[in-house]
């Protein structure tokens, strides 16, 4: 121990430079492995691979769009509509699953000086998105992504495209939800997307006791309305929920393809009970079979496929031998084809959905108020949808099948040294990297001038 002066003149004890660095010693001796740890000043990154692709979200002109569209702030000292949108977006992409995430954003030193980007706090998050929920922010938020949309799919050749709708659950232990047909407080958003690219084309955020049948027809007249000009959808898919003589008839009406799981209601039950054995052929682990079916309230007859497959043995002697699946559909393939073409929606649809919930986060809902959280879920299915462009039209071709929390692992978790020379800011990353993140770039530069 030394003696060093206090500011009233009297002596201290205090330890000098050796025996800080002794100190040192001794708690780097009761720590497992042998390394030291150190504060720095230097201006770091965690997420380098989220530079890259909020340089793709600069070039789509999001926040141009986003200001554009959606309410200005109610003052001038009021932030702008992107210094919310575009750290959610991020936020989502980087694995963030509650507002408070937000906070990642603020405390990563080098990600918002790379993008000039202000990050508000996550209750003034919390706040804009109960105003916009309560003014026209969701009908912005449409139009911004419907120009997104039409960014995406006029680089593609593809002029006709399937439609999957489905309705699928968010359990939320909010006070004003409501129970859903499983029992459960949470709400049943409703979404649409398209087979061939995986873009969602419309979604719309219901009351969990919203039934699942309730408003299909107007909700693929939307997903419609929101096809680029020059694209249309020329298929749908559907679960039994959607089996309706007003969606039937539209499809005949519009040359629309359709595959749409029927309701065994009697007169279902009545004609597959009519199907005779000679007409079962092997399929999969069962059989299947076509008949011709004709619904009230459909002035033509569409095709009936049924698949077939044995129970497994019950003590109910009155159980039926048989467990029933139909498909509704005006495809005029085998049996076997159309089937297997049904069953695809698992893949482009139901597993996209569990991509938008469980990858970004839209599994549950941060806020209270029902319109506050239809806004964030439309700022999640953007998100989603920008992630399948980024994927698609910038990262190498190898990395369009992965997930996001792939692209996470191998992209936007790389970490970054920040530094200013020659009046330009630089992000320093390891040379295992460089090559893609020059590659990436050059890619955003030339599909988006």
């Amino acid at each position: 121990m030394v003696k060093e002066p206090r500011w009233d003149g009297s002596l201290e004890l205090v330890e000098s430079s050796n025996q800080n660095h002794q100190r040192g010693e001794e708690m780097l001796n009761q720590t497992v492995l042998p390394f030291k740890l150190e504060s720095t000043s230097e201006r770091l990154t965690s997420h380098a691979g989220l530079a890259v692709f909020g340089e793709f979200c600069a070039a789509m002109k999001l926040s141009e769009q986003v200001n554009r569209y959606l309410p200005a702030p109610g003052s001038g000292k009021g932030f702008k509509p992107n210094v919310y949108v575009q750290p959610l977006v991020l936020m989502l992409h980087g694995g963030g699953r509650a507002l408070e995430d937000i906070r990642m954003l603020a405390n990563d030193n080098g990600l918002p000086s790379l993008l000039n980007m202000t990050i508000p706090s996550s209750d003034a998050t919390g706040n804009w998105l109960r105003r916009m929920g309560s003014s026209s922010g969701l009908d912005g938020l449409q139009t911004v992504k419907n120009k997104q949309l039409k960014w995406a799919m006029k680089r593609e050749a593809e002029k006709d495209y399937t439609l999957d709708i489905d309705a699928s659950q968010i359990v939320a232990a909010k006070y004003a939800a409501e129970f859903t047909y499983k029992h459960e407080k949470g709400y049943m958003p409703m979404l649409g997307h398209l087979a061939e690219n995986g873009l969602i084309i419309h979604e719309e955020f219901r009351e969990g006791n919203a039934a699942p049948a309730s408003r299909n027809r107007e909700f693929i007249q939307e997903c419609k309305a929101n096809m680029p000009k020059g694209k249309r959808i020329a298929r749908l898919r559907a679960d039994s929920a959607t089996y309706q003589a007003d969606v039937i008839n539209d499809c005949e009406n519009d040359h629309v393809t359709f595959a749409i799981a029927a309701k065994k209601d009697p007169a279902v039950k009545a004609t597959i009970a009519a199907i005779p054995e000679s007409a079962w052929k092997p399929y999969s682990d069962g059989e299947i079979a076509s008949t011709v079916h004709c619904m009230e309230g459909t002035p033509k007859a569409f095709t009936l496929v049924v698949f077939r497959k044995g129970r497994q043995l019950s003590l109910d002697k009155e159980e039926p031998e048989w467990f029933y699946h139909a498909v509704a559909t005006n495809k005029t393939d085998p049996a076997e084809d159309i089937m297997d073409w049904y069953r695809m929606r698992g893949e482009h649809s139901e597993n996209r959905i569990k991509e938008l919930k469980i990858g970004f986060g839209m599994e549950r809902m941060p806020c209270g108020q029902f319109n506050a959280n239809a806004v964030f879920f439309r700022i999640g299915a953007m998100a989603y949808n920008l992630f399948v462009m980024f994927k698609m039209h910038l990262l190498p071709d190898e990395w369009r099948k992965h997930q996001v929390q792939t692209i996470r692992w191998r992209l936007y978790q790389i970490p970054a040294h920040i530094t200013r020379h020659a009046r330009s800011l630089w992000m320093n990353v390891s040379t295992a990297y460089i090559d893609l993140f020059r590659d990436i770039r050059i890619r955003c530069y030339q599909c988006c001038i």
